[in-house]
C-alpha cells in the first residue's frame, strides 16, 4: 500500500501537482513511518510548493533515518537555501560530499550557496530607473495619463507594476508587454513609439476584462539561488520501466491516428494494438481501433473491442465520457448490420446505455435515428397488399350489416398493412359518419383526398360531413372541388344544391332564430371568419354597406371584397335584404 501511495506521489510530482504528491506521499508515511526515501520525495515537494519550513523537517528527519545517504544532505542544503540560510545550506552540501565526493547535484547546490553567500555580502546595482518607480507618485502619474489610466482597470497590469516597484529589477521581465513600455514613457515623461507605425496602440475596453492566470516573472539569478530546484524522486526500476512503456504507447497511439487519417487501416490496426500491449490502462487504444474496424466494414470485431473497452473500463473506473464513447460506437456498428426491426432493439438499448453514462448530443441524435429507422421498417414489415385488401373487404361486410364499429376495426387493419390506400380511408370515414366520429370522418376524408386528389368519393364523403356539421360554405367548396375532377359526378351536384339552398335560406332570413344563432357561433370559430372580422378594411365595408350605399356600390366591383362577404353570407353573419 506505502508502495502504491508513493507511485501515486511520485506521479503527481511528475506532472506538476505538488500539493497532490504531498499528500499522497503522506499517506505512504503513515504506513511506513521508517523510509527514508518517502521523506525526502515529500521534502522535494514541499520545496517545490516553497514550502521550505516543513521541507527541512523532512530532510533532518531523511538524514536522522539514513545518516550514510547523500541525497538526505541535497535534501537538507536546499531547504536551507530556500530560507536563505546560506551557512547552514554550504555545510549540508559539505557533509553530503564526504559521503559522494563524485556527487553532481550536491557539488551544483554547493556553488549556488556559495555564489549566493558573495553576493550577499555586495550590494546589487541599482536600477536606472528605480526612481520612477517609487512611492505614490508612480500612481498618480499613471492614474493622469488617459491611456494608462484605462490599464490600471486591468488586474495582471497592476500586479506586474507592483513588482516592479517592490523590486525595480522586475522591469527587464515585463518590457515584452506593450502597456509595461507605455508606463515606463508615462512615468519618464517619454514617448515611446507603437510597434506598428502609424498606428495607435490597441486599448483594450474599460469593461472589467476575463480572468487570466498570474503570470509568475522570470526569476532573476538571486531568486533562482534562494529557490532550488528539487531533485528527482526516487523512483523504481519497475515505475520507470511502466512510465516508458505508457510514453511509447502514446506514440503508437499517435502513429495510428495519422496512419487512419491516411485511410491506412491495416497500419492503423497494428499501431493501435501495440499501443495496447504496451499499456492496458488506456481503453482509447481499443475503442480507436474499434473505429477503423467499423470502417473498414469488420463490424464483429468492432463489437468485440467496444465491450473489451466498456468491461476493462468499468474496471479501471475510466472516465465515463470514454465508456460512453465505446458504447455509442457499438451501438452506430449495430444499426450498420441491422436487417430487420427486432434487430434495432439492441442498438437502441446500447445507445441508452451510453446516455447513462454521459448525455452527449451526438449519441441521443443516433437513438433517435435508430428508433424512427425501426418504427418506419415495422411498416415495412407489416405492409401487404393483398392482405390490406382482404381486411378492406371484410370490412365492406360488416358496414352492409350496419356493424359499424366492427367495420373501423378492419378498415384500421386494412390502413396498417397498407397505408397508401385511398380506399380504405374513404370507407373508414362513412363508418365514422354513421356513428356520429364527424372529425375523425373529416380526418380520414381528408388524407383519402390527399393520397389521391381525383378520388370522386373522398369528396362526397368530406362534403357530407361538413354538410352534417352545418359548415354549409365549405361543403359546397368541397363539392364543388370534386367536381372539377368529375363533373357529371351526380353525388356531388347533388351536394351543390343541397348547400345552395341552405346558403339561400340563410341569406332570405328563412331560419329560426335558434338555428341561425348556433350557426353565427360555429362561424366565429372558423379562423377565416375571424381573420375577415377583424380586418379593418373589411368593417369599414360592412358599414358602408349600412350606411354609405355609394360607398358600398364601389366596393361590389372589387372581387375579393366580395368573396369575403359571400363567405360572411354563406356563415349567416351578414343577411342581405
Amino acid at each position: 500500500m506505502a508502495e502504491e501511495a508513493k507511485a501515486k506521489g511520485n506521479a503527481a510530482f511528475s506532472a506538476g501537482d505538488y500539493a497532490g504528491a504531498v499528500r499522497h506521499f503522506t499517506d505512504a508515511i503513515s504506513l511506513a513511518p521508517s523510509n527514508h526515501v518517502l521523506y525526502s520525495n515529500r521534502s522535494a515537494a514541499l520545496a517545490s510548493l516553497h514550502n521550505y519550513a516543513d521541507a527541512l523537517a523532512d530532510a533532518k528527519k531523511t538524514v536522522e533515518l539514513k545518516p550514510d545517504w547523500s541525497k538526505g544532505y541535497s535534501r537538507l542544503g536546499a531547504a536551507h537555501l530556500g530560507l536563505n540560510q546560506i551557512q547552514d545550506a554550504i555545510a549540508a552540501y559539505k557533509k553530503g560530499l564526504e559521503i559522494d565526493p563524485n556527487n553532481e547535484a550536491l557539488k551544483s547546490g554547493l556553488a549556488d550557496a556559495q555564489a549566493a553567500a558573495s553576493r550577499s555580502r555586495s550590494p546589487p546595482p541599482p536600477n536606472p530607473f528605480g526612481d520612477a518607480f517609487s512611492g505614490p507618485e508612480m500612481w498618480a502619474k499613471l492614474t493622469a495619463d488617459p491611456t494608462t489610466r484605462m490599464y490600471l482597470q486591468q488586474p495582471d497590469f497592476v500586479k506586474m507594476m507592483q513588482e516592479i516597484q517592490k523590486n525595480p529589477n522586475n522591469l527587464n521581465i515585463y518590457l515584452k508587454d506593450q502597456r509595461v513600455m507605455q508606463a515606463l514613457g508615462v512615468l519618464l515623461n517619454v514617448k515611446f513609439r507603437a510597434p506598428n507605425a502609424g498606428e495607435d496602440m490597441e486599448v483594450p475596453e474599460a469593461e472589467a476584462p476575463p480572468p487570466q492566470p498570474e503570470r509568475k516573472p522570470e526569476p532573476t539569478k538571486e531568486e533562482k539561488v534562494s529557490e532550488p530546484e528539487p531533485e528527482p524522486m526516487e523512483v523504481s526500476e519497475g515505475e520507470k520501466e511502466a512510465k516508458e512503456r505508457k510514453a511509447q504507447a502514446v506514440k503508437e497511439k499517435e502513429l495510428g491516428n495519422a496512419a487512419y487519417k491516411k485511410k491506412d487501416f491495416e497500419t492503423a490496426i497494428a499501431h493501435y494494438t501495440k499501443a495496447m500491449e504496451l499499456d492496458d490502462e488506456d481503453i482509447s487504444y481499443l475503442t480507436n481501433r474499434a473505429a477503423v474496424y467499423l470502417e473498414m466494414g469488420k463490424y464483429e470485431e468492432c463489437i468485440e473491442d467496444c465491450d473489451k473497452a466498456v468491461e476493462r473500463g468499468r474496471e479501471l473506473r475510466s472516465d465515463f465520457k470514454m465508456i460512453s464513447r465505446a458504447l455509442t460506437r457499438k451501438g452506430t456498428t449495430l444499426v450498420k448490420i441491422a436487417k430487420c426491426s427486432k434487430d434495432y432493439d439492441l442498438a437502441i438499448e446500447t445507445f441508452q446505455k451510453a446516455l447513462t453514462e454521459h448525455r452527449n448530443p451526438d449519441t441521443l441524435k443516433k437513438l433517435n435515428d435508430a428508433e424512427r429507422a425501426k418504427k418506419e421498417l415495422e411498416q415495412q414489415e407489416y405492409f401487404d397488399s393483398k392482405l390490406a385488401d382482404e381486411e378492406r373487404e371484410k370490412g365492406n361486410e360488416y358496414f352492409k350489416q350496419q356493424k359499424y364499429p366492427e367495420a373501423v376495426k378492419h378498415y384500421t387493419e386494412s390502413l396498417r398493412r397498407n397505408p397508401k390506400d385511398p380506399k380504405a380511408y374513404s370507407n373508414r370515414a362513412a363508418c365514422y359518419t354513421k356513428l356520429g366520429a364527424l372529425p375523425e370522418g373529416l380526418k380520414d376524408a381528408e388524407k383519402c383526398i390527399e393520397l389521391d386528389p381525383t378520388f370522386s368519393k373522398g369528396y362526397t364523403r368530406k362534403g357530407a360531413i361538413q354538410f352534417f356539421m352545418k359548415e354549409y360554405d365549405k361543403a359546397l367548396e368541397t363539392y364543388q372541388e370534386g367536381l372539377k375532377h368529375d363533373p357529371q359526378n351526380q353525388e356531388l351536384l347533388d351536394g351543390v344544391r343541397r348547400c345552395v339552398e341552405q346558403l339561400n335560406k340563410a341569406s332570405r332570413g328563412d331560419i329560426s332564430p335558434e338555428e341561425l344563432k348556433e350557426r353565427q357561433a360555429k362561424a366565429m370559430q372558423d379562423p377565416e371568419i375571424q381573420n375577415i372580422l377583424s380586418d379593418p378594411v373589411m368593417r369599414q365595408v360592412l358599414v358602408d354597406f349600412q350606411e354609405n350605399p355609394k360607398a358600398a356600390q364601389e366596393h361590389t366591383k372589387n372581387p375579393m371584397v366580395m368573396n369575403k362577404i359571400q363567405k360572411l353570407v354563406n356563415a349567416g353573419i351578414v343577411q342581405i335584404r
